[in-house]
């Protein structure tokens, strides 16, 4: 009977279950697969969402990062970790499933006062165990710290200075902290609130005239995105009160700070290319007019930008890849000189229009130009602002604008601009030979580090200043002669120095800039007029090679006299 009941071999229902099998296993194998990613995602979705109402309500500066830089530790499992998140104001690293334990467990830098606050050199130190930063000694025995692979030894998140597990239970269970008092006093005594407003500031008398107070003014999207790092570290090294990302704080609403300080006392880091500094400098201005001279502060500058000539004539160098510490970076800043820079208004007015159209201003801190060099200045920004993903590395900068050089070379779209405009020095009417471009400086480097007004060769010229009220102006003969010019190989036509420089554009239109902010401009007036001095900070630990062939020539120049 049950032979009976079998399908014979071969025959079609035989066929059918054997199909109905394959069916099912290949629907498992399609299906199970999605839904394992689909439930995976659920899940990353949800822990993501955790995660960021961690960080909403947390008091840490909780920052997510796929890969630490060097070997880590959780600070609650003391587990080695590759991913995780950790605090960019007191350096906390945790795993992700420790992350609620260390934000209850672990409390990050104070940076408020609170009012029965007496004296500010009675803070012990607020010491963080593990992940202590590389080739660092303990301030006990001297010896290196965190050399065993596992999450050992103790870090002040406030000096900086680490110790050994061993030498902590033995000398410094109750020392106090110098750190909150020291060099760049990174506690300002202010009541800072949520809506990032300061209501009120005690400064205690124990800290002395010296006191010179640190603001640091960072742009995150600067420099391949290394101002965001940046910002994390000076977090880390001073008082998070301290550091303004300008992209979410504006300069001007920063710079309130300084009202809350000592007169004279403050000194603002910038840290962006050459269009950040004007922003700040800007912003210093408006302190004036509102009529807060005594709290204007002294300004030095990180360079993170392209060009970075205002940076390189102030000497702090062409660009900053992080090849020197931050700390270092905050020293140098305390130890510079104060110098004055000038700043110029260039007015345009167009022409026609019965005078109704009212006169664009700028403000200028390096140069004014017209011709090859706005060209490629005026097609860099228009493919910048297109994607400007695609241009955040300074090395594809330079290199886009020396695409953009050789195509002028042979298009030449500026040719014959003696023809289209005049120039007047002082007043007097300047005669031009054939050129295609005028450059008008306020500083001594152009282009990317060219000191443009020296030049090279026999001809000796005066140093070019940026704090003697003279403008140099200069033209050139096309953008093969600003490559020229660039690479030393020849000097560019040196029209003469002035205090008021005037431009007239009579028919066509021309490519302008002023400080790298290019547009395209009609038949107009351009006059340049001195407009107020910036207090700067000059740095002069590191020079150039030009900055000592420029001084040579200078103590040739002396010597012969």
């Amino acid at each position: 009977m049950e032979a009976e009941r079998r399908p014979a071999p071969g025959s079609p229902s035989e066929g059918l279950f054997a199909d109905g099998h394959l069916i099912l296993w290949t629907l498992c194998s399609v299906l199970l697969p999605v839904f394992i990613t689909f439930w995976c995602s659920l899940q990353r979705s949800r822990r993501l969402l955790h995660r960021r109402d961690i960080f909403r309500k947390s008091k840490h500066g909780w920052r997510d990062t796929d890969l630490f830089s060097q070997p880590t530790y959780c600070c609650v499992c003391a587990q080695h970790i590759l991913q995780g998140a950790f605090c960019d104001c007191c350096g906390l690293r945790v795993d992700e499933g420790c992350l609620k334990k260390a934000d209850k467990r672990f409390q990050c830098k104070e940076i408020m006062l609170k009012n029965d606050t007496k004296v500010l050199d009675a803070m012990p130190h607020h010491w963080i165990r593990g992940n202590v930063p590389l080739c660092s000694y303990c301030m006990v025995c001297k010896q290196q710290c965190g050399c065993q692979p596992k999450l050992c030894d103790y870090r002040c998140i406030w000096c900086q200075k680490t110790v050994h597990d061993e030498c902590m239970k033995n000398s410094l269970k109750n020392e106090k902290c110098v750190g909150r008092a020291r060099w760049l006093k990174p506690v300002i005594p202010a009541l800072w609130e949520s809506n990032h407003r300061i209501t009120s500031l005690i400064v205690a008398s124990k800290l002395g005239k010296q006191w010179t107070p640190l603001i640091i003014l960072a742009n995150s999207r600067s420099g391949t995105n290394m101002g965001e790092g940046l910002l994390g570290e000076f977090r880390i090294l001073l008082n998070p009160v301290q550091v303004f990302d300008v992209t979410k704080t504006p300069p001007i609403k920063a710079l309130q700070l300084c009202t809350l300080l000592p007169y004279y006392s403050a000194r603002v880091l910038v840290c962006g290319g050459d269009g950040t500094v004007g922003w700040v400098l800007d912003a210093v201005d408006d302190m004036k007019i509102k009529g807060q001279e005594k709290y204007i502060p002294q300004v030095a500058v990180l360079p993170l930008g392209t060009g970075n000539d205002l940076s390189n004539t102030l000497g702090w160098g062409t660009g900053y890849a992080g090849e020197i510490p931050v700390a270092q970076v905050l020293r140098n800043v305390m130890e510079a000189d104060g110098i004055k820079l000038d700043r110029w208004k260039v007015q345009v007015t167009n022409k026609g229009y019965y005078n109704l159209r009212k006169p664009k201003e700028f403000t200028m801190n390096n140069y004014f130009s017209v011709g090859p060099d706005a060209l490629m200045a005026l097609n860099f920004h228009a493919h910048r602002e297109k994607a400007p993903s695609l241009f955040s590395s300074r090395i594809l900068n330079k290199a886009v604008y020396l695409f953009y050089g050789t195509k002028d070379c042979l298009v030449q779209e500026c040719k014959d601009l003696n023809k289209k405009v005049e120039l007047e020095l002082d007043g007097e009417r300047v005669a031009l030979p054939s050129l295609e471009g005028i450059i008008v400086l306020n500083i001594g480097y152009w282009g990317g580090g060219c000191r443009l007004w020296e030049g090279m060769g026999d001809e000796t010229y005066p140093l070019a200043r940026h704090d003697d009220g003279l403008l140099e102006v200069v033209g050139v003969y096309g953008s093969f002669h600003c490559a020229q010019i660039q690479v030393k190989l020849a000097n560019p036509f040196r029209i003469g120095q002035a205090h008021t420089v005037r431009l007239i554009l009579k028919c066509s239109m021309m490519p302008m800039q002023v400080d790298g902010e290019p547009w395209a401009q009609g038949p107009c007036t351009v006059t340049i007029t001195h407009k107020t001095h910036a207090m700067m900070l000059y740095f002069s630990g590191e020079q150039t090679d030009d900055d000592i062939s420029s001084t040579s020539d200078q103590e040739d120049i002396k010597e012969t006299e």
